[in-house]
């Protein structure tokens, strides 16, 4: 009995530990793979992260060094094509020295610009330019050049950008800027009426079309030539965040006035 007994407990406990060793088999190899699913998809959101800050200081690095670049390339451009005038004369006389040729350029234009002023220089720029203007072919690039130099002459010539004008352009509720280049008398039958030449640059300040509008229809922001020459170059980053017209800064001086007079 006792021998019977042992075998029955021997057959009831040999399935039970077969089933915990097979519980254990399968067990055993999932925890690992679980840990490494794990351990995999955390590095993969590491290096994401790392990828991202990196890219985010690489174009913060472009951002910070472009704008230095084309400074430098341009001033660096524009030394060598000044320095060009007069290093071929020194390089002649033998004299080498790093910048001699740019410092006399610039002296040389600031002389040029000094007798310009003066009564006799003006007088032999004019007979220059009546030699020129009978050139047949030399006489359209000297104007056309004369009139972009005018454009942005401290002297405001008649020739230059008198003003900077904000027009209804080219729907209703849309405007564009530009700028006052002259003024003329239209004569109709009603009466006459005077409009203004406003010339509007399309993709470059030299590039644009230019529009006739009568004076009542512009706006004249409180923006000087060289404002409005700088926000066109900018492609309009350089915008003021406020843009008041000069009849709007009349109203309130007018509006004062009047106050004070009917409280008198």
């Amino acid at each position: 009995m006792g021998s019977r007994e042992r075998d029955r407990d021997l057959e009831l406990l040999i399935p039970v530990a077969a089933t915990t060793d097979n519980v254990a088999s399968k067990s055993s190899p999932s925890s690992p793979s679980s840990s490494s699913s794990h351990h995999h998809s955390g590095r993969e959101a590491f290096s994401k992260v790392i990828r991202s800050w990196a890219s985010k200081k690489f174009m913060s690095g472009c951002v910070i060094l472009l704008p230095i670049a084309i400074t430098f390339y341009i001033t660096w451009g524009f030394f060598h094509f000044v320095d060009g005038f007069f290093s071929p004369v020194y390089n002649q006389l033998g004299i080498n020295v790093f910048g001699l040729g740019f410092i006399t350029s610039i002296t040389f234009i600031f002389l040029v610009g000094v007798f310009m002023s003066s009564w006799l220089g003006a007088s032999l720029l004019g007979l220059g330019e009546w030699f020129i203007k009978k050139m047949p072919l030399v006489s359209y690039i000297y104007s056309a050049s004369k009139q972009i130099s005018a454009a942005i002459s401290p002297d405001q010539s008649s020739n230059a950008f008198k003003e900077v004008a904000i027009i209804r352009h080219p729907r209703i509720g849309e405007y564009a800027f530009g700028f006052i280049t002259n003024t003329v008398l239209l004569q109709r039958n009603t009466g006459e009426e005077e409009l203004c030449c406003i010339y509007v640059p399309s993709n470059h300040l030299y590039i644009g079309d230019v529009f006739l509008i009568s004076s009542t229809d512009i706006l004249r922001p409180n923006l000087s030539v060289r404002e409005g020459i700088e926000i066109v170059i900018s492609g309009g980053m350089s915008v003021p965040q406020i843009l008041t017209t000069i009849d709007a800064q009349a109203i309130p001086a007018s509006r004062i006035g009047n106050l004070v007079a009917a409280k008198v």
